[in-house]
């Protein structure tokens, strides 16, 4: 060892055991269990890291290079390193000290002409911004006008003044002429400027129909290419329909291709109506750019995946479409993915107004990185974009009669209040709304010796199917970490607990508990699925599947996941590995007829049943007293039925 890495293996002294979580690069001592010491390869690496970051190193740079140049096992992700920097190093931010102003003391007559002044200065800005909004209108309806055949009828926008007024029908027109007239409510989502926003609400809006108008103010540019998307194509159907009447009426000499589901129009502009209806298929727009992107019916998606991940696709070269690059979409409140729509959009500011976009898993305002050369000055540290909502509702649109109204009003509670007052606050949709990621999801970490450790196991073989295992440790604060996950298909009971006894190799397993229907023997005498894998050497006892055993079990993991409010942590934490079980309480439907249960129908819940029959065997760290004793004999475990056993 150099005298160099001698130094920096000083800066991390032995420690006393903290009694819960290790300090990244520790481990406990193996003369003395109270002790933990520096991992000398771990901690070498992780001071030319913190150097790094001294230095001005981007955290990311940082992160990777630690990663690359740790042993396998050890590794942070870039947040995580941002914490160990905090705690060891503690950078100190240059405070900037700007020396306080002496403020004049205004006489009445210099107090009066300063308010005039103001407001002369407000009134001027007001002029000029209505003047821009003037001439863009003008401008639009110029292109529409160039690229339209002479005698063919005009799109037309009003002005922003007339955002909640009775629109009038513009001079030289009759109200034949008009193709489309927007009703108040849409003249708002039509005139929204920020990058993303969500027209959503009662049903018969005309929500759907706003969308198809907001990308046709830009078919009279040639570079423009827009993307419209529907959870499946046959939901897509009317969608089309209603396109081929309005923009052929717009531009006669418009073309619909039917196979590539594909508008062109005169100037060379396209506009793309396709389906997505899997997380998988974003990648049919991989490498692709487009101007505008619309989402029918949003909720639809379980996920924010496709969203985010489609906001990667907004680009252009042109720079008069720079400005207008913007992603809109339309929803009804409830559907799967009724949760996130509502964080991303609902819940972040009152209806109608602007506000920065905001991280879902931390509701965080996204900013922009001080110091990033690719933003102007003044950009940094402020938002990085805006988002809105504009609520719709029945009665803006006035083409619909009472009709329809009756129609809603003969639906169950829940969907009449989604669908008829536009209401987001009947349900999120998800079944447990309280999971997020940067409270829930922890970096992988090597499980004290000392913990008590258990599994769970719902088993299942069919290609529609599949087996869940995880694995649990649970520390002196009674805190359960779900460590481990196996999702398996078409693997057999016993090549199953093969699996198991491969994966827990060497560690101390107190118990595992395993769906009990595996013990029933219907319709046959030979041998059952769990004594199967008992046979195979793991061990299990079966799990509470009596009347009301669901409704406890997902009132208990609600407890769990609550925030405790000294601590500020849930009392169950889940290791990045277990992707299966993280993805799934993020999206999992509650039941739609108000029961205590996840969704019936919800096909894939083998991962949330392994973690219901997990935490409901009342799970317990060691006591003091079992951890002094740990090396003492104690009799052996007899199961009186071998087969089964216990």
């Amino acid at each position: 060892m150099t005298d160099e890495e001698v130094v920096r293996l000083g800066k991390y002294p032995d420690l006393p055991h903290p009694g819960k979580r290790l300090p990244y690069g520790y481990k406990v001592s193996a003369e003395n269990s109270r002790v933990i010491v520096a991992i000398p390869e771990v901690v070498l690496v992780l001071d030319v890291t913190l150097d790094m970051l001294d230095n001005g190193i981007p955290l990311r740079e940082a992160a990777d290079y630690l990663n690359t140049h740790s042993p396998k096992g050890y590794t942070l992700s870039h947040m995580g390193l941002k914490k160990v920097w905090t705690r060891n190093r503690k950078p100190v931010r240059r405070k900037i000290v700007v020396p306080k102003r002496t403020v004049k003391k205004l006489t009445d007559e210099e107090r009066l002409e300063r308010r005039r002044k103001l407001k002369i200065a407000n009134d001027k800005r007001s002029i000029a911004a209505a003047q821009k909004r003037i001439a863009r209108a003008e401008a639009e309806i110029g292109i529409i006008r160039e690229n339209s055949l002479p005698d063919a009828p005009v799109f037309t926008v009003p002005a922003a003044s007339e955002l909640f007024a009775e629109i009038a029908t513009p001079e030289g027109l009759d109200e034949d002429d008009i193709i489309f007239k927007p009703n108040p409510r849409q003249v708002v989502f039509l005139a929204a400027g920020e990058l993303e926003v969500l027209y959503g609400g009662a049903a018969g809006g005309g929500k759907s129909y706003a969308l198809l108008a907001d990308a046709a103010r830009y078919f009279g540019h040639s570079n423009f290419r827009g993307l419209l998307l529907r959870r499946t194509n046959d939901e897509l159907k009317e969608l089309i329909w209603e396109s081929q009447k309005m923009y052929p009426a717009l531009y006669p000499k418009a073309k619909w291709n039917q196979q590539d589901k594909q508008w062109t129009f005169p100037s060379g502009a396209t506009l793309w109506m396709t389906y997505l209806e899997q997380e998988k298929d974003v990648l049919r727009y991989q490498g692709q750019s487009f101007v505008w992107i619309g989402f029918d019916e949003l909720t639809q998606h379980p996920t924010p995946f496709a969203w985010n991940y489609l906001r990667s696709r907004l680009r252009t070269k042109d720079p008069e479409l720079k400005p207008y690059l913007s992603m809109r979409a339309a929803t009804n409140p409830g559907g799967p993915g009724h949760g996130w729509v509502k964080r991303m959009f609902i819940d972040p500011a009152p209806y109608g107004e602007r506000f920065p976009a905001t991280d879902l898993e931390t509701d965080e305002i996204i900013l922009v990185p001080d110091g990033d050369p690719d933003f102007p000055l003044d950009r940094w540290g402020t938002p990085l974009f805006y988002r809105r909502f504009i609520p719709a509702k029945l009665s803006d649109n006035p083409y619909l009669g009472y009709e329809y109204k009756g129609n809603l009003l003969s639906m169950p509670e829940q969907e009449r209040r989604q669908l008829l007052d536009g209401d987001w606050n009947v349900a999120d949709g998800a079944a447990f709304p309280e999971f997020r990621r940067s409270l829930h999801v922890v970096p992988r970490f090597e499980v004290p010796s000392t913990w008590r450790k258990f599994r769970s196991c719902d088993f299942g073989f069919s290609s529609r199917s599949a087996s869940c295992v995880h694995w649990y440790a649970v520390d002196s604060n009674e805190t359960v970490y779900v460590y481990r996950e196996l999702y398996v298909k078409g693997l057999t009971a016993r090549d199953l607990a093969r699996k198991v006894l491969e994966l827990e190799a060497g560690e101390s397993i107190s118990y595992g508990v395993l769906d009990s229907s595996c013990w029933h023997q219907k319709g046959h005498n030979g041998p059952s699925i769990a004594e199967e894998m008992i046979a195979a050497g793991t061990r299990w006892r079966p799990s509470d599947r009596t009347d009301g055993s669901r409704k406890a079990g997902m009132n208990r993991l609600h407890e769990l996941l609550k925030i405790d409010p000294y601590t500020e942590k849930p009392a169950i934490q889940f290791t990045e590995d277990c992707r299966h079980i993280i993805s799934t309480l993020e999206v999992i439907p509650v039941h739609p007829d108000g029961k205590d249960d996840i969704d019936d129908k919800y096909a894939d819940d083998h991962s949330y049943d392994s973690l219901r029959y997990g935490i409901m065997t009342r799970p317990s760290g060691h006591t003091v007293f079992e951890t002094f004793n740990k090396g003492v004999t104690k009799p052996r475990y007899r199961p009186t039925d071998s087969v089964f056993g216990y």
